[in-house]
């Protein structure tokens, strides 16, 4: 058997900078992960690019965390985004700031920021064991004992949970850091996909609907086919369940061969899945023009329309060609076929009121499979904030996804997954001291 101060469950986002933070103590460390190597979901983030945190202050980062932001703050200020910034580039990662205080690796590859983790906590005497599946954890007197599926078994004195969630299973997330914890006493809150793609009526076809969930790899629709790969710039969009706006955002939204994603729909997805989930009626309305009030619209269209009837050009066009190319002025041309498949019936007089309140029924969304984060996990009331140790058992402490606090797309997640294993980490580590 080989003893550690501290065990770490876990070498993603999270994972990685608890040990980090813990062996800078001079805390004997190891991390354990089953796959055979370290931060896969690093890997696939941002596409790759890896958006690793965001620059907001916390009066605008917190709006971006669900469902309790307050339990996230002293981890937040313990290792704010400025200190994850410094600790990249002070480890040899440059780094850069775009649009929504987004920031990624200079080289905009999300290997550097892996490499880096990976680096500097084998530099700080972290033991890394990869290929390490846990069987078995339990609390033996003062130590935790970790079985291997190895047959090899870990003791440490603390114990540090930093699994992950169940999104992206390829990456070696399966939910066991639930199942650990719940054979603790603790209590996990319902599980559920977030940030993830909304399937609108009709734009799958031989769907297989369980719950609302419907698999990513079901085949496009016709339908599907002529919205795929369309982006729209600065919409407005809502999420209605059974008939009440329950939210609204603005930015971009992608039409993609999982259903609606991109920004706008990822932040909508949260509340949307829910509602789905417990058997509610999800509505989406895309309002292509936020900035030009319908009465103006109308008046810009009947102009429109002026100028294509009398343009030489269109003599002969059936109807249905001169209204397709009305609407390429109004939105991305690539787009008109599906707008138009949407609503065969459109015409001059009601077109800015469908441009204004574009409607998607949804029928379900794209699950665990290519979700970008689990919302749900540990319950947080049973864990301490300011040390991120559990309340219910000594020594044992918790970091990342697998508690129930999930973030908006944009650097949110990461910036979680860095600070609260950063302070998970430099707790376990200052109460061997103490």
């Amino acid at each position: 058997m080989s003893h550690f101060d501290i065990a770490i469950t876990g070498a993603g986002a999270a994972g990685m900078m608890a040990a980090i933070s813990a062996a800078r103590t001079g805390a004997s460390v190891c991390v354990i992960e089953k796959m055979p190597k370290p931060g896969r979901k690093i890997i696939i983030s941002g596409k790759g690019r890896c958006n690793f945190t965001n620059l907001k202050q916390w009066n605008d980062f917190s709006a971006h965390i669900h469902p309790k932001a307050g339990f996230c703050k002293p981890a937040f200020y313990g290792f704010t985004p400025e200190d994850v910034i410094s600790f990249f580039e002070e480890n040899g990662m440059k780094t850069v700031t775009e649009r929504g205080d987004r920031v990624f690796p200079a080289s905009y590859k999300s290997t550097d920021v892996v490499d880096t983790l990976m680096k500097t906590a084998k530099r700080e005497g972290a033991v890394i064991m990869t290929g390490s599946g846990v069987t078995g954890m339990t609390k033996d007197g003062e130590n935790f004992r970790i079985s291997l599926a190895s047959g090899r078994t870990i003791s440490a004195e603390k114990l540090l949970i930093a699994t992950g969630g169940l999104s992206y299973p390829g990456t070696g997330s399966a939910g066991d850091g639930y199942v650990w914890a719940r054979n603790f006493g603790h209590t996990i809150s319902d599980c559920f996909p977030s940030l993830t793609a909304l399937v609108p009526e009709g734009y799958k076809t031989a769907i297989r609907n369980t719950r609302g969930h419907i698999d990513r790899t079901a085949p496009l629709s016709e339908l599907g086919r002529t919205l795929m790969g369309n982006r729209l710039k600065n919409i407005s969009a809502s999420l209605a369940v059974d008939g009440n706006t329950v939210e609204e955002e603005f930015g971009d939204i992608d039409f993609t061969d999982g259903g609606i994603e991109g920004p706008v729909g990822f932040r909508l997805s949260r509340r949307c899945v829910q509602a789905i989930a417990h058997g509610s009626k999800a509505v989406l309305t895309i309002d292509l023009k936020p900035a030009v009030r319908e009465e103006e619209l109308t008046d810009r269209i009947a102009s429109l329309w002026d100028e294509i009837s009398s343009d030489a050009r269109s003599r002969g066009k059936s109807f249905r060609d001169k209204f397709r190319i009305l609407l390429g002025k109004l939105m991305p041309y690539s787009l008109t076929a599906g707008f138009m498949h949407f609503h065969p019936e459109a015409g001059i007089h009601c077109l800015a009121g469908l441009l204004k309140n574009w409607k998607f029924r949804i029928a379900g969304y794209v699950g665990y499979e290519r979700c970008v984060v689990t919302a749900g996990g540990v319950k947080t009331d049973e864990v301490c904030p300011k040390t991120m140790e559990s309340r219910l058992v000594p020594g044992l402490y918790f970091a990342g996804e697998v508690l129930d606090v999930d973030c908006d797309t944009g650097g949110y997640n990461m910036q979680w997954a860095f600070c609260s294993g950063w302070l998970a980490g430099k707790s376990a580590a200052a109460s061997l001291l103490g």
